[in-house]
C-alpha cells in the first residue's frame, strides 16, 4: 500500500515505479483524500487490495485528451459526479445556476459539466472505446433504473442507457467494487459480471435473472399520461419495498431493445469492516496543488468532524438515503471514532474542538431492531412513521459513551453534535438521559432540529411524525435546560411546497412561526431530487404508498407564496403574503392585533391588484369592509420563547 495522495498525473504515477494503472477514478469534486468523499473511499478500499489507482480530478468535458493522461487503465475507469447530484450542486430549486461550488478549487463554480456522470462516461468511451466504464456514487445510485429528472421535467432512462457504461454500482459500494475488480482480475469479461449485489446491468435478453420482479416497462412509466403515471407511482414503490438486502428480490425494467437488471443490494458493513475502511491511510485533506486557488472549502465541514454510522431507519419520503444507504444502521466501534479523534488532535491547527460525532442521523448507533440486524428491514413498515414501532429499541448508552470518551481525550476542550437527530427517537428511549447529556456537554448554544412543517397532512406525506411529538420534544428540552441553568436555543428547520402542502397549510406554518416568535433567515424549498417518494409524488400526483392523489404545489407562483408565507416578517415579501391571506380567506390575519401577520394595506396611495379575477374580486371585498386601513403603530408578533432567530 502506497503512502501519502493518490497520484493525479503521470508523473506521479511514475514517481510510484508503476508502468501504468489497474483503475483510473474519475470524480467531478477536487480530490479530497478524506473518508467523508466517496471517491477517496473506493480509491483506498481497492488500494488496500493492491489495485493500483490514479485519481482524475474535475476532468476537460470538451475533448477526452485528459482520459488518456494515464494511458488505458487496465481494469476500467470509475466515475462519480462527486459527492453532489452535479444537477443539484449547480442549480437551485428554482433551477437558477448556483454561484459557487464548495467542493472545486476556491469554491468556483463552473468545473463540472452538467449530467457530469453522462458526460464524463462518454469520454472515458471516446478514448479507449474497449475499456470497461463503471459507474459509481450518488448520482448515478439515485438513477439506476427510469427516473424523473427535474430539470427536464420528464422520466428519464437508467443512466446506463444514457452513459454507455458498462456497469453500476449502487449504494455504498466498497464490497461490490472489490467483488467487480477482482472478476475483471480473474479474466471474466465486463459484459458477464452480472452476478454481483449491489450491481445494475444492461442485458438484451433475460437468460441470466431467476426469481425476479418485472417492474412496469419504461414505453409505460416514460408517459406523462394518467395510466404512465400511475405505473411510474407503482413501479417506485416497488422499488422501495426492495432496498432491503435480506428480502429484496431482483429487479429487472425492460426497454425496447432490453433489459435493465437490478440485483438485490449488497449487504451491510460489519462494525469490523466499517473500521478497517475508516482506518486507511487517508491525508484527511487536499493536495497542496489546490492551494494556490484557496483550497477546497467543503473540508471545512469534515475535517475536525467524525462519522461514526452510516445507513438511517428514519424513512423521511423527501430524502434518498434509503434508496442509496439503505434502512439498516451500521456504526463503527469507539475505539475506531477514539482512534480517528486521536489523530486529529494532533493535526496543528487543531483547536480542541471535535465540530460533530454524527452521520445520516447522529443518535442512531445501531439496527432498529434485533431483527433487522439478521433479517432486514419490514418492507412494508416504517421504524418511526407513523409512530414509533413496538419493536424499536430505542437505546442512547453506546453513543454517550462514546462521546464521553471524546470528552475525556487530552486536548480535546468540546464534542459537539451537528448531525440532524430524530427527536421522536430521543423520546422513546426510556434507557438513558441522553437528552440531559446532550445539553450538557454537546450543544454550541443551539440545537438544530427538522419538524418540517406543523400540519398533519403536510407531515404524513413527508413521513414525518405528528407534530405533537415535536411540542413534547420541546418542553422537555426547556425543562432540561432549566435544570441545568442554560440558556440555549432551538433551531427548527421548515419546508415549504413540499406535495400535499396546500396554502392553507403554508397559512397554519406562518401562524406557528408567529406565536413562537421565529424568524428565518433560510428557508428550503422542496426539491425534487430523483429517486425519493416525496419526487414522486411530485411527478404523479399520487401517493406511492396507497396510489391516492396528493396536491402538489407546482406554480411557481404558489411556491413563492408558500415560501414568503414562512417569512412573512419580510417587507420584500408583503405582497405575497397578501395575496396568500386573500386567496384563503384569512382576512384575520391582516390587522394590528397580536394575531395578526401583516398590517393593512395603508389606503392612500394604493396601487395593488391581482392578475387571478378571485384573487382581485377578494381584495376589492376587501377594501369596501375596510375603507379607512391606517393605524401609525407597527404591528409586532415578535415574542419570546425557545427558538433562535435564525
Amino acid at each position: 500500500m502506497g503512502t501519502g495522495f493518490l497520484p493525479m498525473s503521470r508523473s506521479e504515477v511514475q514517481e510510484r515505479g508503476w508502468d501504468g494503472v489497474d483503475f483510473v477514478a474519475v470524480t467531478g469534486d477536487a480530490y479530497v483524500d478524506h473518508p467523508s468523499f466517496g471517491i477517496a473511499v473506493i480509491s483506498r478500499v481497492l488500494e488496500s487490495y493492491g489495485y493500483r489507482i490514479a485519481i482524475l480530478s474535475q476532468p476537460r468535458w470538451d475533448r477526452p485528451t485528459d482520459f488518456t493522461r494515464f494511458g488505458r487503465p487496465r481494469l476500467g475507469f470509475l466515475i462519480t459526479s462527486g459527492n453532489l447530484d452535479s444537477m443539484v450542486n449547480a442549480y437551485t430549486v428554482s433551477k437558477r445556476k448556483r454561484g459557487q461550488d464548495l467542493y472545486s478549487p476556491g469554491g468556483k463554480a463552473g468545473r463540472r459539466p452538467d449530467r457530469a456522470v453522462v458526460v464524463y462516461s462518454r469520454l472515458a468511451k471516446r478514448a479507449y472505446p474497449d475499456c470497461p466504464v463503471l459507474l459509481g456514487g450518488l448520482e448515478a445510485s439515485l438513477r439506476r433504473l427510469g427516473h424523473y429528472d427535474y430539470w427536464r421535467d420528464q422520466v428519464m432512462p437508467s443512466i446506463l442507457l444514457d452513459s454507455g457504461a458498462d456497469l453500476l454500482i449502487y449504494g455504498m459500494g466498497e464490497t461490490s467494487i472489490v467483488e467487480v475488480a477482482q472478476s475483471l482480475e480473474s479474466g471474466i469479461p465486463i459484459g458477464e459480471i452480472t452476478y454481483v449485489r449491489g450491481t445494475v446491468y444492461q442485458n438484451p435478453v433475460l437468460d441470466r435473472e431467476v426469481d425476479y420482479l418485472t417492474l412496469p416497462p419504461f414505453s409505460s412509466v416514460s408517459r406523462p399520461t394518467k395510466e404512465g403515471k400511475l405505473d411510474y407511482a407503482r413501479s417506485f414503490q416497488t422499488q422501495m419495498s426492495n432496498t432491503d438486502p435480506y428480502t429484496a428480490k431482483t429487479l429487472v425494467e425492460p426497454y425496447e431493445d432490453g433489459y435493465i437488471v437490478q440485483n438485490p443490494p449488497a449487504y451491510p458493513l460489519d462494525r469490523d469492516e466499517l473500521d478497517r475502511i475508516m482506518g486507511l491511510p487517508y491525508q484527511r485533506t487536499y493536495p497542496a496543488l489546490y492551494e494556490a486557488e484557496g483550497g477546497v472549502p467543503a473540508i471545512s465541514e469534515v475535517r475536525f468532524s467524525i462519522a461514526h454510522n452510516r445507513g438511517c431507519f428514519g424513512g423521511c419520503n423527501f430524502c434518498a438515503l434509503t434508496f442509496h444507504q439503505g434502512r439498516i444502521v451500521t456504526s463503527r466501534s469507539r475505539e475506531s471514532v477514539v482512534e480517528e479523534a486521536k489523530g486529529m488532535i494532533e493535526q496543528p491547527d487543531f483547536k480542541g474542538y471535535i465540530h460533530d460525532v454524527g452521520g445520516p442521523t447522529a443518535n442512531f448507533r445501531g439496527p432498529a431492531c434485533a431483527k433487522q440486524a439478521s433479517h432486514g428491514a419490514c418492507a412494508h413498515r416504517q421504524c418511526l412513521f407513523p409512530q414509533a414501532c413496538p419493536n424499536l429499541e430505542a437505546d442512547h448508552r453506546d453513543y454517550m459513551e462514546l462521546l464521553r470518551e471524546l470528552r475525556q481525550l487530552p486536548g480535546v476542550k468540546k464534542v459537539f453534535i451537528r448531525s440532524g437527530i430524530r427527536f421522536d427517537y430521543v423520546l422513546a428511549d426510556t434507557h438513558s438521559d441522553f437528552l440531559r447529556v446532550l445539553a450538557a456537554h454537546h450543544v454550541s448554544g443551539q440545537l438544530k432540529v427538522a419538524p418540517e412543517h406543523v400540519s398533519p397532512r403536510v407531515l404524513y406525506y413527508m413521513g414525518k411524525p405528528d407534530h405533537a411529538v415535536f411540542d413534547r420534544f420541546v418542553q422537555k428540552y426547556e425543562d432540561v435546560n432549566a435544570k441545568l441553568g442554560r440558556k440555549q436555543y432551538l433551531v427548527p428547520y421548515f419546508m415549504s411546497s413540499h406535495p400535499g402542502s396546500t396554502l392553507k397549510d403554508a397559512v397554519l406554518l406562518s401562524e406557528y412561526l408567529r406565536d413562537c416568535g421565529l424568524r428565518p433567515e433560510q428557508v428550503q424549498d422542496f426539491y425534487p431530487t430523483p429517486s425519493t417518494a416525496s419526487t414522486c409524488m411530485y411527478y404523479t400526483g399520487l401517493d406511492p404508498r396507497d396510489l391516492k392523489p396528493v396536491y402538489v404545489p407546482r406554480s411557481p407562483h404558489e411556491k413563492a407564496m408558500q415560501r414568503a408565507l414562512i417569512q412573512y416578517s419580510d417587507p420584500r415579501n408583503y405582497s405575497l403574503v397578501l395575496e396568500a391571506l386573500l386567496r384563503t380567506k384569512r382576512w384575520d390575519l391582516i390587522g394590528y392585533g397580536k394575531n395578526a401577520l401583516i398590517a393593512p394595506p395603508k389606503r392612500q396611495g394604493i396601487q395593488m391588484s391581482f392578475q387571478d379575477p378571485s384573487v382581485q374580486r377578494e381584495w376589492e371585498r376587501y377594501l369596501e369592509k375596510h375603507p379607512v386601513a391606517v393605524n401609525p403603530r407597527k404591528a409586532s408578533g415578535k415574542k419570546k420563547g425557545r427558538y433562535r432567530h435564525v
